[in-house]
């Protein structure tokens, strides 16, 4: 119930659902003409701040450019892999595919194939009820990277986390258990910073290994330098926008949890 619960609040909080909920307030409370007016221009301003470029960018910036990239030549003993990247093989796909986080599992297989470390810890597992198959996200990994040419011996599977948090303890039970020292861990960027702190409060050391990012520096200095065409595009609301402003608010929703929670 408490995982059914960390995924349904939060649902109000982001714009999509903090937008429905005004605009169903407004129509409720139609016959407030003042009242329903209100809500409906509050929800306006809520789709323009929250639908623009400027914002999503600016967000996404703040959780993505925290950690730098990994330096050339970085070496480990193990490579963590954090799920969230796969779709799992039912019908009618015909195979294991890689979703918009996929990035994470092709810069895994870079570095293991760079000999940045000789295993993969791949983590993740199912929630019950947002599952389709049996499969869990560990195993749907393990069976792209083992087709792509990793060895199963070259793979560590952990499938009991349901989310971040447990992945950073699952992980890290393991991670101890097989004496590694150096690890590194490969998750979206914007997912780094919570990942992190969540690994340190399981008493495990892990060197960011970011990838899939959303802002690069040639967007970033490309946004605030628009023409007149592209600064009237980059302020209408736009879904990709909202999609973004939502994944980094849930980043910082659960930051602000686990430290509340003395978690962190």
């Amino acid at each position: 119930m408490s995982i059914f619960l960390s995924k349904l609040l939060p649902l109000f909080l982001y714009p999509t659902g903090l937008l429905a909920l005004l605009l169903l307030l407004g129509l409720l409370l139609w016959k407030k003409h003042r009242l329903a007016k209100t809500l409906v221009i509050l929800a306006l301003i809520l789709l323009v701040v929250a639908g623009n470029k400027y914002t999503a960018f600016s967000l996404a910036r703040s959780l993505e450019w925290k950690y730098p990239a990994l330096p050339a030549g970085q070496k480990a003993d193990a490579i963590v892999l954090l799920g969230g990247a796969t779709e799992p093989n039912t019908p009618p796909r015909t195979m294991v595919e890689m979703n918009s986080a996929g990035d994470r599992v092709t810069y895994a297989f870079k570095l293991w194939q760079e000999n940045a470390a000789p295993v993969i810890l791949l983590s993740g597992g199912n929630i019950d009820f947002l599952s389709e198959t049996s499969s869990t996200p560990a195993a749907n990994m393990a069976a792209l990277l083992e087709l792509i040419g990793v060895p199963p011996e070259g793979l560590l599977l952990q499938d009991k986390s349901e989310n971040t948090e447990q992945d950073a303890l699952y992980s890290c039970q393991l991670i101890q258990e097989k004496g590694y020292e150096n690890v590194l861990l490969v998750t979206s960027a914007f997912h780094m910073p919570r990942s992190v702190l969540l690994f340190e409060a399981q008493g495990c050391r892990v060197i960011p290994a970011p990838t899939d990012y959303s802002v690069t520096e040639a967007g970033w200095q490309k946004l605030w330098h628009p023409t007149a065409q592209e600064f009237i595009l980059n302020l209408i609301p736009q879904y990709p926008n909202l999609s973004t402003v939502t994944k980094m608010m849930k980043e910082y929703i659960g930051i602000l949890y686990y430290r509340l929670s003395g978690i962190l």
